[in-house]
């Protein structure tokens, strides 16, 4: 009698830790946790000799983004694959949010932010826009059912991207548009495109980005003003290729994030001890420069565990996007994929002199609650995506 009682509650706990694992992808959630956790650990650490770096608006951060988390995945985002003119509109509308009068907030000089009315908070809408764009290019790579077959179709594809990503370079935030140009990308790419038009796009872009470099001074000389990159932006590309040419502005910070990286060791200098970052050398070191900080004060282990755990979070999300039976929801994993893997490979890249500084938040580590909200809400759509799969659309 006591053995058939202790084999039901058994299979009872069987059958619920069955139907956990069907509703949360595990490892993804671990790995989110995780990099939540430690990215706590960081600003903590930061916020011991950075006034700015508030440890507790960053833990209320990740408390509302786990919260929106929580919302997205009980939410269906299946029926955003017929609605791709309204997520264009609305993403323009986001995008553009802060020049419309009563919202406009700027914040250490910049125009991309919002101060929504009644309850006084700021907020950056780009993050959200990275959303939006994912499902809107989602949506249209998902008619094509897995194969283009005509260059008119892929080219239709890639000029609809281009809206989007022209739109965040308007608004003045050339490095999110590079984020939605990557996750956008990813997407067409696992359209079903020809290689050889993927070949050929790569080929073209690297040619208008060479001519775009080449006109802009002439342009500016003869005009009088910026009028295809910002002056700052320009430092920023010539510093990534002479970190050497501008000590004072740009190329200072490159030099003090390469310091910084390296000066940590293997084990790096300890809690409290991160003397580039924590003497105010290095600025922004709690957002733009989180990493030359991670790496200064935990060293080379301390970026390899945080290296670990995005790997376990980008690649279960791989598994997600080819476990779903919805190729728009594939599509949106892998646009989610794509925006999480190039603000990693930009933060990390721009720390160590390998990619141009851009001012890209790394994803739940960077201090702002703008960022974590938006990448938390990211996390919820994978796990409703996983919570979906099976149930064919």
């Amino acid at each position: 009698m006591a053995l058939d009682s202790l084999s039901r509650v058994n299979k009872h706990m069987s059958s619920d830790r069955g139907g956990f694992r069907q509703k949360v992808n595990v490892p993804v959630l671990v790995a989110w946790l995780c990099l939540l956790a430690y990215g706590s650990l960081v600003i903590w650490t930061a916020s011991l000799t950075i006034a700015e770096a508030s440890f507790t608006r960053q833990l209320v951060g990740i408390g509302l983004g786990a919260i929106l988390a929580f919302l997205c995945w009980r939410s269906d985002f299946s029926g955003l694959a017929g609605m791709t003119t309204i997520l264009l509109v609305v993403d323009l509308i986001v995008l553009f949010s802060p020049y419309i009068p009563g919202l406009s907030y700027n914040a250490k000089g910049m125009t991309g932010w919002i101060k929504i009315p009644l309850i006084g908070l700021t907020f950056q809408p780009v993050e959200l826009a990275k959303i939006i764009t994912i499902f809107f290019m989602a949506s249209l790579g998902a008619q094509y059912n897995g194969r283009i077959d005509s260059v008119r179709e892929y080219a239709k594809l890639c000029g609809m991207l281009a809206i989007p990503f022209g739109a965040a370079v308007v608004a003045g935030d050339l490095g999110s548009g590079l984020v939605v140009f990557f996750s956008g990308a990813c997407i067409i790419m696992m359209s079903g495109p020809k290689k050889e038009w993927v070949l050929c796009t790569i080929a073209l872009l690297v040619g208008a980005v060479s001519l775009l470099l080449a006109l802009d001074s002439v342009l500016d000389s003869m005009l009088g003003k910026d009028v295809l990159l910002k002056q700052y932006q320009m430092n920023r590309l010539l510093v990534f290729i002479n970190p050497e040419s501008d000590t004072s502005q740009s190329g200072y910070n490159l030099l003090q994030s390469m310091i910084a990286v390296g000066s940590g060791g293997f084990f790096g200098k300890g809690i409290g001890n991160a003397s580039q970052s924590g003497a105010g050398f290095l600025p922004e070191a709690h957002t733009d420069f989180i990493f030359a900080l991670l790496s200064e004060v935990f060293g080379f282990a301390g970026a390899l565990v945080l290296l670990a755990f995005f790997a376990l979070l980008i690649f279960g999300t791989i598994r997600i996007a080819h476990q779903s039976d919805s190729l728009f929801l594939q599509l949106a994993c892998i646009g989610i994929v794509g925006m999480w893997t190039f603000q990693l490979l930009e933060e990390v890249g721009m720390c160590i002199g390998l990619m141009p500084i851009t001012g890209i938040p790394l994803p739940f580590v960077s201090f702002g609650s703008s960022s974590m909200l938006m990448q938390c809400a990211a996390f919820g759509i994978v796990q409703s995506i996983w919570r979906s799969r099976g149930k064919a659309r």
